[in-house]
């Protein structure tokens, strides 16, 4: 092999390598994203209240139909550790319905119980859509 050979090998070999390189970080970057929540609802109620225990499978419908682009917590304050969480948003009864924006705003609150036809709507009309049917 002469000399130009071996050089043209060379620079293919690190142009290849570079591009293997910039694909690596860049599938890197795009697996490192965290996919933030659209909404997050938020439920302040107990486990020993009716109403309250009726919403548990609202909330576990919810988080399952809409994934990733709804974050369902749910604060017990009726607990010790948990009762600050009804102070913070200052609820008056519960069970009480707290949906937050992307940037951490309130957009709408509820008190009692909250049917499931009633969420869909609410965050369908903030654009969001199930990402499976009922069922």
């Amino acid at each position: 092999m002469n000399k130009k050979n071996i050089i043209s090998i060379l620079i293919l070999s690190l142009i290849i390598l570079t591009s293997i390189q910039a694909q690596t970080k860049k599938s890197k970057a795009e697996n490192n994203k965290v996919t933030k929540p659209k909404v997050t609802f938020i439920e302040l109620g107990s486990v020993n209240c009716i109403p309250c225990k009726m919403m548990q499978p609202v909330m576990k419908n919810i988080e399952k139909r809409y994934g990733n682009q709804v974050k369902v917590i749910f604060y017990d304050v009726w607990t010790k550790e948990q009762r600050p969480y009804a102070e913070k948003y200052g609820i008056k009864l519960i069970p009480t319905q707290i949906f937050l924006d992307a940037r951490g705003k309130e957009f709408f609150r509820h008190e009692g119980f909250y049917p499931e036809a009633e969420i869909d709507k609410l965050l369908q009309k903030k654009g969001m859509k199930p990402t499976k049917s009922e069922g």
